[in-house]
């Protein structure tokens, strides 16, 4: 992950968090000044923003608004007070609602984001300051600290070219933390396609198979928020294994960039948080899978069955029967 330090100051009442990235500062600058990059890296895994109102300017506002995977919504406003680019940007950052009106209940803080070039590309300095200790307690209670290290931890995705990112890398398990685990393979083929291809019964009875010697047996898909869904596969031949099969709901369904399931092994208690998302850039598009276990022993457990050798059988099938046609 980019960050490098996070540290709370009680005398001083400032957070301040420490990134070193692989990119020019002009590069990162204009990560941070355009929206639709944001998008991809302020809200942290499971909680994408989406900036609703963009003016980069003195006095100018920012509007976004953070969507959990279970429907839930966190909104912000910027008010921008200092612009100097490509070195610093300084903000007055405050809860909000979905509009933009600041919520004074919550506890705002003037935000100074600073990028330093290094022999390996740029240090990104974002130091938060605060009215009180009180302010500066709640806010690190809410979780403030894990959930910006969380969300840079996407930013290398943003700042290199997809396919320098992640072509030929396979599929990659990264652990965030006990009970979160992101998965992402680069597939070549339109983001239309693949989100068809997670979605369509007869598409994914194609590739949704994992090695050779398996077939699904049963597949049901969920087309909308609160429906159920079951797939169900079985061996074929000589291959060795028992039938198994998942099922769950779905409770979010964004096309074509995301979906959010929760999932269960048929006959088996439990549940995990499935939340899919698609990126498409020059034609080739970035499957992320955000995985939330129940504890850290069911994460390891599943892990070690080899569900992410499974997983990459699947998708090199995907790119061979469905993309390449």
């Amino acid at each position: 992950m980019p960050v490098t330090d996070v540290t709370t100051d009680a005398e001083n009442l400032t957070i301040t968090v420490v990134a070193d990235l692989a990119a020019p500062v002009e590069r990162v600058w204009d990560a941070y000044s355009d929206p639709r990059q944001l998008e991809r890296f302020w809200g942290p895994p499971g909680w994408p923003a989406t900036f609703t109102h963009w003016d980069q300017t003195v006095g100018g506002k920012a509007n976004y608004t953070m969507n959990g995977p279970r429907g839930e919504k966190a909104s912000g406003t910027w008010e921008f007070l200092k612009i100097d680019g490509p070195r610093s940007f300084e903000v007055l950052d405050s809860f909000a609602d979905e509009d933009g009106t600041p919520n004074d209940a919550l506890p705002g803080m003037r935000m100074v984001i600073a990028f330093e070039p290094t022999a390996e590309g740029t240090r990104m300095v974002s130091t938060s300051y605060f009215s009180s200790a009180e302010a500066l307690e709640q806010v690190v209670a809410m979780g403030v600290i894990e959930g910006t290290t969380l969300a840079m931890s996407q930013l290398d995705a943003v700042l290199q070219d997809l396919r320098d990112y992640a072509q030929g890398k396979g599929t990659r398990v990264e652990l965030l933390d006990d009970t979160h685990v992101r998965i992402t393979r680069l597939v070549e083929g339109p983001r239309e396609l693949v989100w068809r291809a997670h979605n369509e019964p007869e598409l994914m009875k194609q590739w949704l198979l994992g090695p050779d010697g398996w077939v699904m047996t049963e597949c049901t898909v969920a087309t909308e928020v609160g429906q159920g869904y079951v797939n169900s596969w079985a061996p074929v031949g000589d291959t060795e294994g028992e039938p198994f099969g998942f099922e769950g709901e779905a409770l979010l369904i964004d096309a074509p960039k995301r979906s959010v399931q929760t999932e269960r092994m048929i006959g088996m208690p439990v549940e995990t948080l499935n939340d899919l998302n698609l990126y498409e850039e020059d034609g080739a598009t970035l499957i992320t899978l955000y995985i939330e276990y129940p504890d850290k022993e069911t994460r390891d457990m599943i892990l070690a069955t080899g569900m992410a050798d499974g997983m990459e059988a699947s998708y090199a099938r995907l790119e061979r029967e469905l993309l390449a046609v």
